[in-house]
């Protein structure tokens, strides 16, 4: 069930973005993310990752509306990136559908975003964003597909939820 309550994001902008659409995703969708997850899980060899690409000692509520929006996209950025690299054959095959999903809301994200170029970051946001580019730079490439495809669920269904719906983010 989609929900179609309006959300205005940005509300100096004259224009609205609108991320409502957001808050629950229907389920088909999430059920394409769920099975890719679930291929991946029953097919992933044994890795030693460490990664702590998406972890975090705060939620998501804890960030201004403008942040989180931010933060999200800048998570579907990284989440793409690696997804659209895939090499596994088996894996790939079943990214189109989701991958399709995951540039559908970046796009949205990023309209958003472009409504407020000069927004400054917060600290907990800057740290973060530091964390991710550091996380680039020292993981392999096997754990940071690790680490994107375990995590994608708590993306969708946590931090583009507490975007979207920034009221009941709280």
């Amino acid at each position: 069930m989609v929900w179609t309550m309006a959300t205005e994001v940005f509300p100096q902008d004259a224009q609205k973005c609108n991320l409502s659409k957001y808050g629950n995703l229907p389920p088909t969708d999430l059920k394409a993310f769920k099975d890719f997850r679930d291929h991946f899980e029953t097919s992933m060899p044994d890795r030693t990752c460490n990664t702590t690409v998406f972890h975090r000692k705060w939620e998501v509520k804890v960030l201004s509306v403008n942040d989180r929006v931010i933060l999200v996209e800048e998570e579907l950025n990284f989440t793409i990136h690696i997804l659209e690299n895939v090499e596994d054959a088996t894996l790939s095959e079943n990214l189109m559908r989701p991958l399709e999903n995951l540039r559908h809301i970046r796009e949205d994200l990023g309209n958003c975003t472009r409504q407020t170029p000069s927004h400054s970051h917060s600290k907990r946001l800057n740290s973060w964003l530091q964390n991710l580019q550091a996380s680039k730079e020292t993981e392999t490439p096997a754990c940071l597909e690790a680490s994107v495809i375990l995590n994608v669920f708590r993306l969708l269904n946590e931090d583009l939820r507490c975007a979207a719906y920034t009221e009941l983010c709280v």
